[in-house]
């Protein structure tokens, strides 16, 4: 069963995770064949080689192929010579390099979503920062034309891009197997409240890529994947449970990168960067991603306004009695219930994988009976968290 398709219930839960159904998904074999622009499969992902898809006249064909690649195939592909010039990636990694340099000057320390923080060198929101710090070295960067083209099959028009920068360090561990954004940065409780077509949609709002900024042999632990694992429809709800991150330990693949190679794959694929075992590389990856354009509201809403201006009729209301339902239904109306986008530097994940909302901040002004200058004030500050 495709992600895409028709489900059994409108809702899913981890009762319905059966490692059994998953294998039966996942234990498939990916034909060369049926993808006749790749190059070749290399275990279980198909390899596109950069070369070839720039003289290649059938965009269009090609593009339908990395959507039947991403959607029903392995969901993951990587793309040889994505950056066919070395010097263009290494101006760019010189600008990470400086980014970092300035982070650890200052004192500052990157969290991982993943991974235990302070182990790796993380950049956040690395798009913006190396566009100030060098706009002649992004430019040419992101110029590339496999990057557009990835981007655009799989999201059509008016993508919009995010990079972070990660640098595994020698020794640095691999981190647990997850899903990606939006869902994957999720409680599992939190997940199953939304119905199941909104987990077949999350993955079609955001393509997952990562170029490599050196030449990373398997030793120096690029990404695992589990090829067709987006495929199975609760894998919101399956991949923290420890049957499913067992056999991802025992089945997934891992493929060396060349310096200016991609990969790029559907976020709902099982993946987790490894373990760098090596004693000199510092594995440096872009991480890229790219996000439909329809991924917003039609207006303009100053929400934190909003919620200043309801909360003393929340305050009076609770008072006299009425259910905590009536109050979360004038929550979700008035205050931003999602903690994306933010500005990961200033407002880091805190007890999970994602900051606090304003909606959070609301019920907790609620619980505790603030006053409504405390809670203005605390709103202010979170936007101020959130601004880049």
């Amino acid at each position: 069963m495709s992600f895409l398709s028709v489900p059994s219930s409108a809702w899913l839960s981890e009762r319905d995770c059966d490692l059994r159904a998953f294998r039966a998904l996942v234990e498939r074999t990916t034909d060369l064949a049926d993808f006749p622009h790749a190059s070749a499969v290399q275990g279980n992902v198909l390899v596109y080689d950069g070369e070839r898809l720039r003289a290649s006249s059938a965009e269009r064909e090609l593009r339908a192929e990395l959507v039947r690649a991403f959607t029903d195939g392995p969901g993951v592909a990587v793309f040889r010579g994505a950056f066919p010039d070395p010097v263009v990636v290494d101006r760019l990694s010189a600008v990470f390099d400086g980014l970092i340099a300035e982070q650890h000057a200052s004192g500052a320390a990157a969290g991982d979503h993943f991974a235990r923080p302070g182990a790796n060198d993380r950049v956040w929101n690395a798009l913006e920062k190396a566009a100030l710090y060098d706009p002649e070295a992004f430019a040419d960067y992101y110029a590339n034309d496999v990057l557009a083209l990835v981007s655009r099959a799989w999201l059509g028009p008016a993508y919009q891009v995010t990079s972070q920068v990660n640098v595994v360090n020698p020794g640095g561990a691999a981190q647990s197997p997850h899903r990606d954004y939006h869902l994957g940065f999720l409680s599992n409780e939190t997940a199953a409240a939304y119905p199941a077509h909104v987990h077949r949609l999350s993955p079609v709002l955001t393509l997952q890529g990562a170029v490599a900024h050196c030449d990373m042999p398997v030793e120096s632990g690029p990404t695992l994947y589990l090829p067709y694992s987006q495929t199975y429809e609760p894998g919101y709800l399956a991949w923290r449970l420890p049957e499913f991150q067992a056999y991802f330990e025992e089945h997934h693949v891992q493929l060396p990168l060349a310096k200016g190679d991609a990969a790029f794959f559907n976020p709902a694929v099982f993946h987790a960067a490894g373990t760098n075992r090596t004693a000199d590389v510092r594995r440096t990856a872009n991480l890229l991603q790219v996000s439909s354009a329809f991924g917003r509201a039609m207006e303009t809403v100053d929400r934190e306004a909003v919620a200043n201006a309801v909360f003393p009729v929340l305050l009076r209301r609770r008072a006299d009695g009425v259910p905590e339902e009536w109050l979360e239904r004038v929550i979700a109306a008035s205050a931003e219930g999602y903690p994306f986008p933010t500005n990961l530097d200033s407002d880091p994940p805190v007890d999970g994988l994602a900051p606090p909302t304003q909606a959070d901040l609301l019920r907790r002004a609620l619980r505790e009976e603030w006053t409504p200058r405390a809670l203005r004030d605390a709103l202010r500050t979170g936007t101020e968290r959130r601004t880049s």
